[in-house]
């Protein structure tokens, strides 16, 4: 791919359509075809307001170890440039992921863990059809539809009739149901039980040695799904809402994830990232939950990462925001999951319209609240400690528009499969005051979710039991 792509900037087209059913429904429809996705806000929130569907794929731009990488995303987007005639945040454009590992594109790093699923570093599927939803107006869905193969319009108006008739019909169709047999995951990480406490242990040591004042640390698990990965997704949806869900199906292997955190929203020339440190589990009853989750809000521990965290993406967003517009808006609110309680802070600026989306991924990449602080080293840390290579876990998914719009999560409760295989990870901040036991659990807390979804009418287990199953396969 060259700069010599034609400039086309065509208008979009963009209908009101009624909708009698849950968009979840609506994607169902989509969710076999090669390159389709949703960016699905399943939790009603102040940023989880809109899902986005995305067909029609006119371009996929995949990269695996590629310099120039970046650039040629930078071309796509100046070359497909279009106004946005409403106040929708996104109308065209591509929805994909950035990996963790393209972090080796960015700075000089060591890449001492071993990259076994050898999966893209980057991934971006440009659609004609765009389907938006707002979680404000639950029963309609907006149909974009931008042409950017021809510039006949009455192209432009057969897929919007096709759409909308597909729209208006499914309805009538019955929903697919799975018969489910009882099935238990067989859980494998890529850390012992020890091991992973060892690394703990080391990271600590790094801390005292003034290298870092905290790194994310993570293990991998691995395990078989016998389903199909869009009913794995539609499990984990019911299981554990969130406001940056998604589904991908990139054919050899799909994304499924339900991560609670923002990396980047981008739009009118505003910036905002919303860092999270701090977890508890939830409580088996309201008292409980009051308990844990006053637990979080005074623990010192958990106030000083955050904190840390705070201060590397007030740096992060001041390298491309207008001096002076970096702030704090909202610090250590705590928020409610289904599975767990987590801290986050807001943090906004203001950046230039000659900024372009490609120059901020490249000043912010990858977040700093999955990294540490420092951030270089606390990545050089992490491949020296991690056994294998993080993939597109604690990188981003989302949408980047033709019309300088972005919003993308931090890939954490995020799963990949491949073929039968399935892999997810877990991870937490550590500082001086860790206890490798309590991070060791905190693993298994943020995994809960995913381990529950993955289980089909067995019996309920406690969290010990988990950590026990986990232990005796490795």
């Amino acid at each position: 791919m060259t700069s010599s792509l034609p400039r086309i900037n065509p208008s979009p087209a963009i209908e009101k359509v009624k909708l009698n059913y849950p968009v979840e429904e609506l994607f169902a429809h989509f969710s076999s075809q090669l390159n389709s996705s949703i960016l699905h806000s399943s939790l009603k929130t102040d940023v989880g307001r809109y899902s986005f569907i995305g067909f029609e794929p006119f371009l996929v731009l995949n990269s695996k170890t590629q310099k120039n990488t970046l650039a040629y995303l930078d071309v796509i987007l100046k070359t497909y440039k279009i106004n946005n005639p409403t106040s929708l945040p996104f109308i065209g454009g591509g929805i994909g992921y950035f990996s963790y590992d393209l972090k080796d594109l960015l700075e000089k790093l060591p890449q001492k863990a071993k990259d076994d699923l050898k999966l893209p570093d980057m991934y971006f599927v440009f659609y004609q059809a765009l389907l938006i939803h707002d979680n404000f107006k639950p029963d309609h869905v907006y149909i974009s539809i931008v042409d950017f193969i021809s510039s006949a319009y009455k192209r432009t108006e057969e897929l919007m009739r096709e759409v909308k008739k597909t729209v208006k019909s499914l309805p009538k169709r019955k929903v697919l149901k799975y018969e489910y047999k009882a099935y238990k995951p067989v859980l494998k990480a890529n850390f012992s039980k020890s091991g992973y406490m060892k690394a703990v242990k080391k990271a600590i040591k790094y801390i005292y040695a003034g290298d870092i004042y905290q790194v994310n640390l993570s293990q991998r698990f691995h395990t078989k799904w016998p389903y199909s990965a869009y009913e794995l997704y539609s499990r984990l949806n019911k299981i554990n809402p969130a406001p940056f869900s998604a589904y991908l199906n990139f054919g050899k292997f799909k994304i499924i994830s339900s991560s609670p955190e923002l990396f980047l929203k981008v739009a009118n020339g505003a910036i905002e990232t919303r860092p999270m440190k701090g977890t508890r589990p939830r409580g088996k009853n309201c008292k409980q939950d009051q308990k844990l989750k006053d637990e979080l809000a005074k623990s010192v521990k958990d106030g000083a990462e955050l904190s840390m965290i705070v201060d590397l993406e007030r740096n992060d967003l001041g390298k491309i925001s207008k001096p002076g517009s970096v702030v704090v808006t909202e610090h250590r609110r705590i928020e409610a999951y289904s599975t767990v309680f987590q801290a986050i802070s807001i943090v906004k600026g203001k950046v230039d319209k000659r900024t372009s989306l490609v120059d901020i991924i490249k000043a912010t990449f990858p977040g700093g609240s999955i990294t540490g602080c420092p951030k270089i080293r606390a990545m050089e840390i992490i491949d020296e400690l991690e056994p294998t290579a993080r993939n597109i876990y604690t990188g981003s998914l989302g949408y980047i528009s033709f019309h300088n719009t972005m919003e993308l999560n931090i890939a954490i409760r995020t799963m990949i499969m491949k073929g039968e295989n399935i892999y997810f990870q877990a991870g937490g901040g550590i500082v001086a005051d860790s206890k490798p036991q309590a991070e060791y659990q905190e693993t298994l807390d943020k995994a809960y979710a995913l381990i529950n979804s993955l289980t089909i009418n067995t019996e309920k287990r406690s969290q010990g039991h988990r950590a026990k199953d986990i232990e005796k396969n490795n």
